[in-house]
Parts: C-alpha cells; structure tokens; sequence
C-alpha cells in the first residue's frame, strides 16, 4: 500500500522487474513461487525483485498470503508502467478483444540501466535463467 520508485534502489541493488497477467492463476503462481524460494540467492547478489500486475493491492495482499510469497507485489491498476515497459498485448477472448500483460521481465542493474528485457517467456524455471543473468552482472 505504498509507492515505489526504482530511483529508491540506484546505486545500491540490481531490480529484477517482472511483469505478470494475473494474481493467484497457474503460471503466476508458479513464477512468484519461484521468485520468493530464491529470494535470499538474489539478496546475496544486491538484487531485488519486484513483481508487477493489474490485481490491486488487496488481491496481491491475498495471493502473498495464500502462497506465502516474500516477493514484492506492486499494483499498476492503471497501466501506467505496463505501457511504459510495452508489456500489453491485445488478446482475442471469446470475440472480444481485450488487452493482457504480457509475462515478461526486466534486469536493471544497479546504475539504473536497463541490461535485459525478456518478454513472453515462460514461468517455468524463469526464476533461475533470472538468477543466471544477475550472476553475470556481478562478475
């Protein structure tokens, strides 16, 4: 139930920010699981990890408590930083067209630059290529 700003960790942690479509669905589930079982691999590299979606703060208050996730859940119930990450994508749904977030994630090191963006990858074992990706950062 507060804001968070990226500039709150420069110069001092990478971010692993990782969009998803929904609170509390399989794959979702899957990646916040995983996500929060190596929260202390990315703690020991400096990094964290901010999880975003469109579920507002009591959904993700709810899905934290049922899954026991220590992952940070943001809500962008507006768009605004899924737009701004191109993370929507328009999706036919039983004759109507609506617009989704795209599972995706993004490395920003610990300057604030942005040195991975992966989009539509796939929840399973994304957590550890993610791991991988900070490792080299600090090598």
């Amino acid at each position: 139930m507060e804001m968070v700003s990226l500039a709150e960790f420069r110069n001092r942690y990478h971010v692993v920010l990782y969009f998803y479509p929904k609170d509390d669905t399989p794959g979702c589930t899957r990646e916040a699981i995983d996500f929060s079982d190596r929260e202390n691999e990315f703690a020991a590299l400096d990094t964290v990890v901010l999880g975003v979606s469109r579920d507002d703060c009591l959904a993700h208050g709810a899905f934290r408590d049922k899954h026991g996730l220590s992952v940070r859940l943001l809500s962008d119930a507006d768009s605004e930083v899924c737009e701004k990450y191109f993370v929507l994508q328009q999706r036919e749904v039983e004759g109507v067209r609506r617009s989704g977030v795209m599972r995706s994630t993004f490395v920003i090191d610990r300057q604030g630059t942005l040195r991975h963006a992966l989009y539509g990858i796939k929840a399973v074992g994304h957590a550890d290529d993610v791991l991988e990706l900070v490792r080299r950062l600090n090598k």
